[in-house]
């Protein structure tokens, strides 16, 4: 039986806006991951672990993961801390 994982990414670390985060990754786990002897690089015969399907929304990741018989593990965002600065802040130290 095939394994996913449904997420969604982090962010860029070079990007500071937040566009095009909103959406949803199906990602197959690799089942037999083997070492290449020759160069190190880990590799495995699964094709599935090359697949990423990107969904609008948690729902239709999860629906499409019910409709193929997928097992998967749902993995929720943090909620990010926003803290409200003022520039004046900088000086009243």
């Amino acid at each position: 039986m095939k394994k996913a994982i449904i997420y969604i990414p982090n962010k860029n670390p070079m990007q500071s806006g937040l566009a095009k985060s909103n959406n949803w990754v199906l990602e197959f786990k690799t089942k037999d991951p083997t070492k290449n002897p020759l160069m190190g690089w880990e590799s495995s015969s699964d094709t599935y672990s090359e697949l990423k399907l990107e969904f609008s929304s948690k729902e239709l990741a999860i629906n499409y993961a019910k409709k193929k018989k997928i097992d998967f593990e749902l993995i929720e965002p943090r909620k990010r801390k926003t803290v409200k600065k003022s520039y004046a802040d900088n000086f009243l130290k």
